[in-house]
């Protein structure tokens, strides 16, 4: 077998999370580009029929677009056409950085609310705060208007060097404030946040595989082993995934010299092996990785070298289960067409692509569909292929066919499934009460709290929170019985601390915070309690695998 080492190319590995409203996925193995089209094929004909003979005029780009696109709809379910308008915005996500102003916002009560304030960008050396609530954009006003978060993207976005007038409300200042802001380029994290749990495990959560990924990665580690790390927690939930280099790159910091992190294979292509070329700086100490069914691509190609070497823990619930590769084409009108050229495997050669023989619409309704069959409930409501199993060096099962499957399941949280939970996502309330109360009591909490660990230990929801959260629901005209609410309290007070975290403390706070009542991020400390037990199979909290 030819053993390979890592390409410098940036080939991309991008899930087509349809399901949770996610783009559709690529991978990027190289742009090829001024594809144009031949005058003989059935389609040429068509279309100079329709010019010819149609009763009406017809958009000549719009059909070629359509025809495209139901083309690459038909081959597979992440084979897909990006016009020319949408290109930037698609590649922005996975270059790291865009042109703006650097803030993070919400629309609340039909104005723009400053969530976040991203470190040195131009917002904060211009004076922006969170909580600043903006009115006014280049004397247009912007509040009350119905704005669209599209419209206000238009607005503030800009190129580099460009400027923005704003006059925003701020709490306790009278009128309004007017400050000039200059765009500039702005860094789009990947790695949200790393912070040591207890004096020995770190937590690192990434949302992404971007251009930059395993340099912030890279950063966050040695910023942990500083500060005594012996024990690690990834967490990838959610992660839909990005660049394949960035990911065999995060793999090798975790595995040891000449170890195989994936493969690649097509009809047209030859196999294609990413080995480790040095010994990762986090071989030896515990490794929990977390995923759910968000978790895809990228995500799945680290957890699942992670498990397939025996090296740690998978805890969560079976992850997306995208396993295919895409090039990028770029075609002479400035679109792309991203078209699946292979698929790739895991260590031990296991295929994780779901299948999609059964149509499109049948593939963007499965993880729906783990839902109502109970899997996201129940482990022993999992569906494992039994046909594609394969075996660690270790002796464990793992499985091929749909995905990355926990060593440790945890259920979904089932007060997410209620109908006041419902109620509360649509209409924002949890956003809005959390940001309300962070503005009006901003100073307060400072004093209070030494700290967003501490904050979020002793801030008490029900006693601060809970009598206005049940005013906004009758204003709401939301209806709910007590068993309900009690079923909900936990998970909604846990998300409106984080979330006034955020606000009063940073951005990082959120996740500080969110995780105290995670039951994901809480079991995998009690898997690390008993780390070699799982991976031998043998713990208690650990998946039965059969």
């Amino acid at each position: 077998m030819e053993e390979r080492k890592i390409n410098k190319w940036q080939p991309l590995i991008y899930a087509g999370l349809l399901a949770a409203g996610v783009a559709g996925g690529f991978m990027l193995q190289g742009n090829k580009g001024g594809f144009t089209l031949t005058g003989n094929s059935k389609i040429d004909h068509v279309m100079s029929l329709i010019n010819k003979e149609y009763v009406d005029t017809v958009d000549d780009e719009r059909l070629a677009e359509i025809a495209i696109e139901q083309m690459l709809h038909d081959l597979d379910p992440h084979s897909n056409y990006i016009p020319a308008a949408e290109l930037t915005a698609v590649n922005e996500q996975l270059q790291g950085n865009f042109e703006g102003i650097g803030v993070e916002f919400n629309l609340l009560n039909d104005t723009i609310f400053i969530a976040t304030v991203l470190p040195e960008g131009p917002s904060e050396k211009a004076g922006i705060m969170p909580g600043d609530r903006i009115i006014k954009v280049n004397g247009e006003t912007v509040a009350g208007v119905n704005i669209s978060n599209n419209d206000v993207i238009k607005k503030l976005k800009g190129t580099k060097g460009t400027k923005v007038e704003v006059e925003l409300k701020r709490t306790g200042m009278k009128g309004l404030l007017k400050y000039t802001i200059v765009r500039d380029r702005i860094p789009l994290k990947s790695v949200d946040i790393a912070y040591m749990i207890n004096p020995t495990t770190g937590y690192l959560k990434v949302n992404s595989f971007a251009k930059d990924t395993y340099d912030e990665l890279k950063a966050g580690l040695d910023k942990l082993k500083k500060e005594g790390m012996e024990s690690l927690v990834l967490d990838l939930r959610g992660n839909p995934g990005g660049y394949l280099h960035a990911a065999t790159m995060i793999t090798s910091e975790f595995l040891g010299e000449g170890k195989l992190m994936v493969y690649t294979e097509g009809r047209n292509q030859k196999k294609k092996e990413y080995v480790t070329d040095r010994a990762g700086e986090f071989t030896e100490g515990k490794l929990v990785i977390l995923v759910d069914e968000g978790s895809a691509s990228a995500s799945e190609i680290v957890s699942g070298a992670v498990q397939d070497w025996d090296r740690g823990i998978i805890v969560g619930r079976r992850s997306y289960g995208k396993g295919l590769v895409q090039e990028s084409f770029n075609l002479s009108d400035g679109s792309a067409v991203r078209l699946t050229i292979a698929r790739y495997y895991t260590p031990t050669g296991r295929s994780i692509q779901k299948p999609y023989d059964e149509g499109y619409d049948t593939y963007e309704a499965e993880v729906g569909e783990r839902l109502k069959g109970g899997e996201l409930d129940h482990p022993d409501s999992v569906k494992k292929n039994e046909k594609m199993v394969f075996k660690t060096p270790a002796g464990r099962k793992v499985y091929g066919g749909g995905g990355i499957y926990p060593d440790v399941f945890v259920p979904v949280d089932s007060a997410i499934h209620t109908e006041l939970m419902t109620h509360i996502y649509r209409n924002g309330l949890a956003t809005r009460l959390a940001y309300q109360y962070a503005d009006n009591n901003r100073d307060a909490l400072k004093k209070t709290y030494k700290d967003a660990q501490d904050f979020g230990k002793r801030f008490d929801f029900s006693s601060q929170l809970e009598g206005k959260l049940r005013q906004m629901l009758a204003d709401a005209h939301i209806t709910y019985s007590a068993a309900e609410f009690d079923a909900s309290r936990k998970l909604i007070a846990n998300q409106a601390k984080a979330l006034i975290a955020r606000q009063i403390y940073g951005k990082e706070a959120y996740y500080q915070v969110l995780n105290q009542g995670d039951v994901v991020f809480n079991t995998a400390l009690k898997a690390l309690a008993e780390y070699d037990a799982v991976l031998k199979g043998t713990a208690k909290t650990a998946m039965n695998r059969k």
